[in-house]
């Protein structure tokens, strides 16, 4: 797999995928992620790297063994929902961010 121009690297992905704005060196990299085929899918998979963390954390939680497993399953059924079901919010959010402008709409 090629690189495309402006790849942020490792560290630099995490902090996009946690909602920080990248360096404009990166705005080519970022106007790929968000415009091209499969920018759904790849938006679900950032927000699965941040919330499986935090859902095992959850589940570390003290309680009975019922409740350790119902609180991370619904804050991760609930905000994969929540992504997916804004989706196109968040990516003309995120492309307003970085000084882009969403594709037009056919």
């Amino acid at each position: 797999m090629t690189r495309i121009p402006g790849d942020p690297g490792p560290l630099g992905r995490v902090r996009y995928a946690l909602g920080f704005r990248l360096p404009p060196r990166n705005r080519e990299w970022v106007r790929h992620d968000l415009t091209d085929a499969g920018w759904r899918g790849r938006l679900l998979l950032r927000h699965l790297y941040v919330m499986v963390p935090v859902c095992l954390l959850l589940a570390l939680l003290p309680g009975p063994t019922w409740s350790r497993a119902a609180v991370p399953l619904l804050a991760f059924v609930a905000s994969t929902l929540t992504v997916a079901i804004t989706a196109e919010d968040l990516r003309r959010s995120r492309l307003h961010r970085h000084g882009l402008h969403p594709p037009d709409r056919r």
